[in-house]
């Protein structure tokens, strides 16, 4: 039997910061200002992101490139890394992503990868609580709720029962 279905999600788009409350504020400018640490010799590319953590701590991670490509890290996981290792089962409220090309925050947001999602949507399970994700950009600002919106087909212990 064929079966269609359809998979989408909503999200909110900010024309600016201002439009947010005070806490999402925080955390982008934190994002980026992780921006400053990040190593990014090659592409240019400076990526910062911050962790709003259920006890209050903000945890910040940039990203960490490597001249053995693809030895590098992105700025999503240095984030979410150091906040298990320092912080362990604290689940995470929020991570807001920002991104620079030659000193210039980008217009657009940047989202995250393939791989960063996926260690989101673990980080958020442990947590066992959902993840928002502010993505932000010069001109607009996305808001998801959730970011298993972000990867609805994602491999995570839902799937053990296969193995």
């Amino acid at each position: 039997m064929k079966i269609v279905k359809e998979s989408g999600f909503k999200f909110t788009e900010y024309s600016s910061k201002e439009e947010l409350n005070s806490e999402d504020i925080r955390l982008i400018d934190m994002a980026i200002d992780a921006q400053k640490s990040s190593y990014s010799p090659y592409s240019k590319f400076r990526v910062g992101a911050a962790i709003l953590l259920e006890n209050g701590e903000i945890v910040q991670g940039s990203n960490q490139e490597n001249g053995a490509y693809p030895s590098g890290l992105c700025a999503e996981r240095v984030a979410l890394f150091y906040a298990g290792a320092k912080y362990p089962n604290i689940p995470v409220k929020s991570i807001a992503i920002t991104a620079s090309f030659n000193n210039h925050l980008t217009n657009e947001p940047v989202p995250p990868c393939g791989a960063c999602r996926q260690v989101m949507i673990e980080s958020r399970n442990i947590g066992n609580k959902p993840m928002r994700v502010l993505l932000a950009g010069q001109q607009k600002i996305y808001e998801v709720d959730d970011v298993t919106f972000l990867l609805p087909f994602n491999f995570s212990s839902v799937n053990e029962s296969v193995i």
